[in-house]
């Protein structure tokens, strides 16, 4: 359910492992660049033309293997920068080692490789991107399919490195599988996740409150109510605004539902709280939350309201913080487009100075917790970008804390479930919120 993510560094010391190192190095490469020929040839079977765009390093030697094994299999193969009229380019120039920006001759060669048009089978990571964490400072090459050897690497998982990559096959080349400081979540962690059983009641089956709902924001609290409910909670309340009662009991027809000033009569009762959607930013929403961040002893799930101008604090209960990126940025006093450029280290930044657990949204879904590894959940389907999704994201994690998984699995399991539910709804284009809440059921039953 966590498999792992190689950094460079994790990758040389698999490598340095190996039973005759370095003097076996040749052995390693022969079978990389044997990876990289049949990858090319299964995915592009009709190619008669392939340049190879290689570097002088280890990766540049893995290329030139694959042009030797292309042309005795009957291919027009060579290593050239004119990649023009060729049916598949290889892009052999950095490996796992690179970081930072290409220098400016490099540069020039992946710009000219992207603007041929030509299909690019990318050794080990596309060129340009920093295997470890993502971050592309500079030029960086388009790959349609990427050949990467031993174990998936973070930076082909992490935005935007992920943009670069295309299809991505692992390729095993004999090296000793072993830990990884970063870990990518699997859809076999759903089962984790402790369904209703023959001796639960509402209660033991996971109970959540739901503060928020603000007048004009109440969908936000009614879609995490639902999605609690379909994450398979077995006792849901809502805590609104006094105004925003009717509404919400005419929207929700299963949850309790009372006014913020009544919570404490609720909270016994809860094993988590979900706080932020739709909380509106008066001063009595911040002062709601800051009092519930002091005095609730079970897990809270932090998100959308509940986040703005949040400050770290010694806080009673464990927290789940679920920014997207905007919302990153602020907490960090960075700027959005930083927070896209260096999701990694942004969202270990925030785990560590907040002290909680930090799930940032977007392309890819990154759990962080203070001092421990990142957990990587890919991106199921795109059709997630929609208003209310994230709400829903709070309502199943919200639900999992309060089945009693802990709060680093519970926001990676919900991550999963999140993302497979849009997935498998019938329709992608149209793709609404209550869609999501509706597909939980069938992913976790």
């Amino acid at each position: 359910m966590l498999a792992p993510l190689y950094t460079a560094a994790e990758m040389r010391a698999a490598e340095e492992r190996y039973p005759g190192y370095p003097d076996t190095v040749p052995e390693l490469m022969e079978r990389a660049g044997a990876a990289v020929a049949r990858e090319l040839q299964a995915r592009f079977p009709g190619a008669g033309r392939v340049a190879a765009v290689c570097g002088g390093g280890s990766n540049g030697g893995d290329g030139r293997v694959a042009v030797r094994l292309l042309r005795e299999a009957g291919l027009d193969a060579e290593e050239t920068d004119d990649v023009e009229g060729a049916d598949v380019a290889i892009d052999a120039l950095f490996g796992t080692g690179f970081h930072g920006e290409p220098r400016p001759d490099a540069a020039a060669r992946i710009e000219r490789l992207n603007a041929s048009g030509v299909p690019v089978v990318a050794v080990d990571v596309p060129s340009g991107v920093d295997a470890s964490t993502g971050e592309v400072a500079g030029a960086a090459v388009n790959a349609a399919l990427t050949v990467t050897f031993h174990g998936p690497k973070v930076g082909l998982h992490i935005a935007p490195g992920r943009f670069h990559a295309g299809e991505t096959v692992v390729a095993d080349i004999g090296l000793e599988p072993a830990a990884t400081e970063h870990r990518l979540v699997t859809g076999e962690i759903l089962g984790l996740v402790p369904l209703r059983g023959p001796r639960d009641t509402k209660y033991t089956a996971g109970s959540v409150l739901v503060v928020g709902g603000a007048p004009g924001l109440t969908g936000a609290a009614c879609l995490a109510a639902e999605a609690a409910f379909r994450a398979d909670a077995g006792y849901v309340a809502v805590a609104v605004p006094p105004a925003s009662l009717p509404v919400v009991e005419a929207r929700l027809l299963e949850a309790v539902k009372t006014a913020w000033a009544d919570v404490d009569d609720l909270l016994p009762r809860m094993r988590a709280v979900a706080l932020g959607p739709g909380l509106g930013r008066t001063d009595e929403a911040k002062a709601l939350r800051d009092r519930l961040l002091a005095e609730v002893a079970v897990p809270i799930v932090l998100d959308a309201d509940g986040l703005f101008e949040l400050e770290p604090g010694d806080w009673r209960p464990p927290v789940v913080m679920t920014p997207h990126a905007g919302e990153l940025a602020r907490l960090l006093a960075e700027d959005s487009a930083w927070v896209d450029a260096h999701r990694l280290e942004a969202v270990t930044r925030a785990a560590d100075s907040f002290r909680c657990v930090c799930l940032l949204k977007g392309a890819d879904t990154l759990i962080a917790a203070p001092d421990e590894g990142v957990l990587v959940r890919p991106a199921d389907t795109h059709a997630l970008a929609t208003a209310g999704t994230g709400d829903v994201l709070t309502g199943v994690v919200a639900a999992f804390l309060a089945k009693g998984l802990a709060p680093r699995i519970a926001a990676a399991a919900a991550a999963t479930a999140h993302g497979l539910a849009a997935a498998q709804a019938p329709h992608r284009a149209g793709l609404v919120a209550s869609d999501v809440v509706a597909g939980l059921p069938s992913v976790l039953g």
